[in-house]
């Protein structure tokens, strides 16, 4: 096998790892928690369904791709819950670290883009790193919304703590923020979600 088809099969290895990553959200009935790849996998689906409610016209296969890359890092770093502020505070130096470990596992060039693309999403600064990020805020709430708010219940989440999470999704999309606004302010109502 030549070098670089066996850097790119390590790496292949190593970001099944990626499945190994549950997240606090749980899937539709309420069974277990998801993992990383299928939040990315989701996500990857909704995007492709759902681009046309993008602010601006969107590039989808670089979305795509930066949806597939962005919680790779959680392989080293794990996953941080959205509303975990102690957490929060070191996260970006921890997923650094682990983007600068697994991404040299590719050849250079790969490794480069790869590397570009998450930095895209999390700078948020490119009308598809806001997109993408408006499906990454919006699948877990819809999967709440769907468990009838019972990672939110859980975990006493108030809606200050939505809001501020999802302060720039109308940024992506304006269309699809009305709707989230929506299942936010119907589980408050519930009292799914602590309203202060």
């Amino acid at each position: 096998m030549n070098e670089r088809l066996e850097k790119q099969k390590k790496f292949i290895l190593e970001i099944d790892k990626e499945k190994n990553i549950f997240r606090q959200t749980h899937l539709t009935g309420y069974k277990r928690q998801e993992n990383d790849a299928e939040h990315s996998w989701h996500m990857a689906l909704m995007a492709c369904l759902l681009s046309e409610y993008a602010n601006e016209e969107v590039d989808l296969l670089h979305v795509l791709q930066m949806i597939l890359v962005h919680d790779l890092v959680e392989i080293d770093a794990g996953d941080t819950y959205a509303y975990d502020d102690a957490g929060n505070a070191t996260k970006r130096e921890r997923e650094e670290k682990a983007a600068d470990r697994i991404f040299s596992i590719l050849p250079e060039d790969q490794a480069k883009k790869m590397r570009d693309l998450w930095e895209e999403f999390e700078a948020e600064k490119t009308p598809e790193s806001l997109f993408a990020h408006v499906m990454d805020n919006f699948q877990p709430l819809a999967l709440n919304d769907a468990n009838d708010g019972g990672d939110w219940k859980r975990r006493n989440v108030k809606k200050s703590q939505i809001l501020k999470r999802n302060a720039r999704t109308k940024e992506g999309s304006e269309e699809i923020w009305k709707c989230m606004e929506e299942i936010i302010d119907r589980n408050v109502k519930k009292g799914n979600i602590i309203d202060e």
